[in-house]
């Protein structure tokens, strides 16, 4: 039965914790508690579970287990955590599929995919980058941090086209080597949260947050978005962004294994330790709905 505590023996987890520069501000807290959370209803499941860290990862070895939760997000520790994958225990997001998610991989791996992804080039902040026509529309151009995801404010910036050599040049200023440069896609931007196999989704407009109305969306366009591209990178547990042009055009702008589910948490996290649970039993990896 799905979700039902295990029986004797003992299954041991590890849940490994995402090193603190990878979650800026208040994404700190909120990643240790969606961690915290998922662990407490894994136990309620009757897993023992230990608690590593990111640093521990590196350091090495770690204790053996059956089954790891994973919000480590730095190359270094993923790296770390390939063997592992290979052995074949269950690793839940894999380090492959983090390692994919950073965005310098992410733009190779979407580029040719059936996936809503707006045009995006990863560029050497040395040197004289070709801008490839960027910001020659007249609109602005996103400049992101071209390896992992936003540690501070300064790693997700807009600039028009006469701004963008010196947005570029900003990035390279503080020992960032590459940069994704990606057209503005106009609209609304919605943030959603999910799981793979479809136990969980849930989304809401980054403007007016979670509590906030939510602009006009088809959902099942949406959803079909959001799996497809978690599906791509083998995601068990993502997050993302999506711009709206239009109500029925969802196009994606950013993916994220493992965000921290603030708004949602509790719920989250009862589906998240439901399957890893049963992804653990089957060991196999549950379907994306279509």
């Amino acid at each position: 039965m799905p979700g039902a505590p295990l029986t004797s023996p003992t299954r041991r987890a590890l849940a490994l914790y995402r090193q603190p520069s990878y979650s800026p501000n208040q994404h700190r807290a909120n990643d240790t508690a969606i961690l915290d959370s998922t662990v407490s209803r894994l136990a309620a499941l009757g897993w023992e579970v230990a608690r590593a860290s990111e640093a521990d990862v590196l350091a090495g070895p770690l204790p053996s287990a059956d089954l790891i939760l994973n919000m480590c997000q730095g190359p270094d520790a993923s790296d770390c955590l390939l063997p592992i994958e290979d052995q074949g225990v269950p690793i839940i997001n894999r380090p492959s599929s983090v390692l994919g998610c950073h965005r310098h991989r992410l733009v190779t791996l979407l580029a040719d995919r059936p996936v809503a992804f707006p045009r995006t080039a990863v560029v050497s902040t040395t040197g004289r980058a070709e801008l490839d026509g960027f910001g020659a529309d007249g609109r602005r151009v996103w400049v992101k941090r071209g390896d992992v995801h936003a540690e501070r404010v300064e790693d997700v910036v807009t600039a028009d086209r006469a701004g963008l050599r010196a947005a570029i040049d900003a990035f390279g200023a503080r020992g960032i080597t590459r940069v994704a440069l990606q057209e503005h896609v106009p609209g609304p931007v919605l943030k959603f949260y999910g799981i793979a196999d479809g136990r969980f989704f849930r989304y809401y407009g980054a403007e007016a947050g979670p509590s906030g109305p939510v602009p006009p969306v088809d959902e099942a366009q949406l959803r079909a978005l959001a799996f497809a591209a978690a599906a791509e990178l083998r995601l068990d547990v993502f997050g993302g962004d999506v711009a709206l042009p239009a109500p029925d055009q969802p196009m994606l702008i950013d993916l994220n294994d493992w965000p921290s589910f603030a708004p949602f948490r509790d719920d989250a996290a009862k589906h998240i330790a439901a399957y890893a649970h049963d992804y653990y039993s089957t060991r196999t990896l549950p379907r994306s709905p279509t």
